[in-house]
């Protein structure tokens, strides 16, 4: 039997329990696995993997969804059973990720790790237990990063830019290098505590959480940051009702600032300082919700909505609305007292298309940062403060069972135009919760961070689960500091550009999974270094970067 075949019917046996453990973010080579067999019409289209952490179904005990990789590799799974067959204990894979960066910190979506220059590790492993309907995940995360010095914003730089500059840090918690020296630090890592019953689940958690059908970004949930600590109550497996079957997760937590201060912050504007510091409790309160459904009219496709809250801990109101502000009202209004709440609002629309007979998806999301005033002002200005991302896949079958996927993914989160006409705040900024929408200085939407934009085409060849292929991708940095800052230049040419060409495998060996990546990039204008040279010539400073990075994980 062709492993991918047997790969696939081992999913598709699994998929009747209602709970177990967890597959965490960030394992690419098995979510895009599983995400891969549905397109080909190998899994059911029952899962929308538009809300993740995915529920790992498993055969029998085994209750582990890494066994499958060892199943289909021909190695059985070790599960230990006790209190007379009712509770089980798995050890989960342990990972060592690597990655490296030549020039200047570069790359999102790995979790723990930190923007960084030079080498940087996280080491991972734990186990999962389950007795009756409690179960347990245990997985730190250990990191460690060189975190050397690197050119960063030139400190030569005009005031005038500089103040441009400080608009964007005084509204963000999001270092460009986090402190001086190595960085070393132990993380819960994606561990949890939960009570499940049939196709629900609540408990408390540190897991990354990933919202919406985005591949390389996520308007509202990623693990580009720390997973951060959460009460969650969610689904395990669809739950199927009359129109339909539907996904959904509630989470209420806490996110923590870096503490570390951005750099030159005695610098003046006007005799006036440019830092204005940020409370000192960084502590800001996350109150979100997402939902799926996919109506039973239409199989493989799925309609989702997503909606984050969050502020200062010290500004919550000891309230229904308070606490649970997603059950609120979706406009402004005129006299409902949104603005004096102190707290920003992110919400998005999502849909996933998936076209088994042709082996392809296609997906897309919108998102706000802020609410309409009523329902005439979403109808006449509905780009106002949004975002979206845009993307698709297709497989095409060969005749020697490798498979070739193309694909391509746009993300655009510069401000739109209305910023010229009414008050904007870019996305994952905010006037009023100035360490913004970061957890440990870290953004915990889309990494390629505010006002940033990114388009991405790739080509890979697939053999079962194993995958190895080409990206190009260009990513525009934050535009919106861009425009502010040198607008009155009106040279197009002084934007921040990387355009990357990357190289990536995903293969196994035994018990061994491995991923490795290999990038080149090419920035242009690096850190919008606009000065003149002694014959009164504008330069252009374009640096070369390469990003490398090798995971290996070890399955029990």
């Amino acid at each position: 039997m062709p492993k991918r075949v047997a790969f696939g019917l081992l999913l598709i046996m699994a998929a009747g329990h209602s709970y177990s453990q967890n597959l965490p973010v960030g394992s690419q080579v098995l979510e895009d696995a599983l995400r891969r067999l549905q397109i080909t019409g190998e899994r059911p289209t029952d899962i929308s993997y538009t809300i993740r952490p995915v529920s790992a179904y498993a055969a029998g005990d085994a209750d582990s969804i890494y066994n499958l990789l060892q199943w289909a590799g021909g190695n059985g799974p070790k599960t230990a059973n006790f209190a007379h067959g009712k509770g089980s204990l798995v050890i989960l894979p342990a990972t060592i990720r690597q990655q490296f960066n030549s020039h200047h910190p570069y790359g999102w979506n790995d979790g723990s790790m930190i923007q960084a220059k030079g080498y940087q590790t996280q080491i991972s492993a734990g186990i999962y237990t389950k007795l009756g309907p409690l179960s347990i995940q245990f997985r730190p995360e250990f990191v460690y990063a060189q975190n050397a010095n690197f050119e960063q914003f030139p400190g030569w730089q005009n005031d005038s830019l500089w103040r441009d500059y400080y608009y964007i840090l005084n509204r963000i918690d999001n270092p460009e290098k986090f402190g001086n020296g190595s960085y070393t630090k132990v993380f819960p890592g994606q561990s949890s505590v939960r009570f499940n019953y049939k196709k629900l689940s609540l408990g408390v958690s540190t897991e990354n959480l990933w919202w919406g059908p985005g591949i390389r970004n996520s308007l509202l949930m990623s693990n580009t940051a720390p997973g951060f600590p959460h009460i969650t109550f969610n689904t395990t497996a669809p739950v199927k009702t009359g129109i339909g079957s539907f996904e959904w997760q509630i989470v209420s937590g806490m996110t923590k600032g870096s503490g570390i201060l951005p750099q030159d912050t005695a610098r003046t504007f006007d005799g006036l300082s440019l830092y204005q510091p940020k409370q000192e409790d960084s502590k800001r309160y996350m109150n979100g919700m997402t939902i799926t459904w996919q109506p039973k009219w239409t199989k493989g496709l799925y309609l989702g909505f997503s909606r984050m809250f969050y502020l200062y801990n010290s500004d919550v109101d000891k309230s229904f609305d308070g606490y649970l502000p997603i059950f609120g009202t979706f406009f402004k209004g005129a006299t409902n007292g949104e603005d004096e709440k102190r707290r920003d609002q992110l919400l998005s629309l999502f849909a996933r298309l998936v076209l088994p007979k042709e082996k392809a998806e296609f997906y897309a999301e919108f998102g706000r940062n802020d609410h309409s005033q009523n329902f005439t002002d979403a109808v006449l200005e509905p780009e106002h403060a949004r975002a979206y991302i845009v993307g698709g896949r297709k497989i095409i079958t060969t005749p020697k069972n490798l498979d070739i996927e193309v694909m391509f993914e746009l993300t655009q989160l510069e401000n739109s135009p209305t910023a010229w006409l009414r008050a904007q705040e870019g996305w994952y900024t905010h006037y009023q919760v100035r360490h913004g929408y970061t957890h440990r200085g870290q953004v915990i939407g889309a990494g390629i961070g505010p006002g940033s934009n990114s388009q991405t085409i790739g080509i890979s060849w697939l053999k079962g689960i194993e995958k190895i292929g080409f990206t190009v991708e260009r990513v525009v940095r934050n535009n919106d500091y861009y425009y502010r800052a040198f607008q009155r230049l009106q040279n197009p040419r002084f934007h921040w550009v990387d355009m990357s060409l990357n190289a990536y495998k995903d293969w196994y060996y035994k018990r061994l999974l491995f991923s490795a990546n290999l990038s080149f990039v090419r920035s242009f204008n690096y850190q919008w270094r606009y000065q003149h040279d002694a014959a009164g010539e504008e330069v252009y400073t374009n640096v070369n970067q390469l990003h490398a990075g090798l995971s290996v994980s070890y399955m029990f």
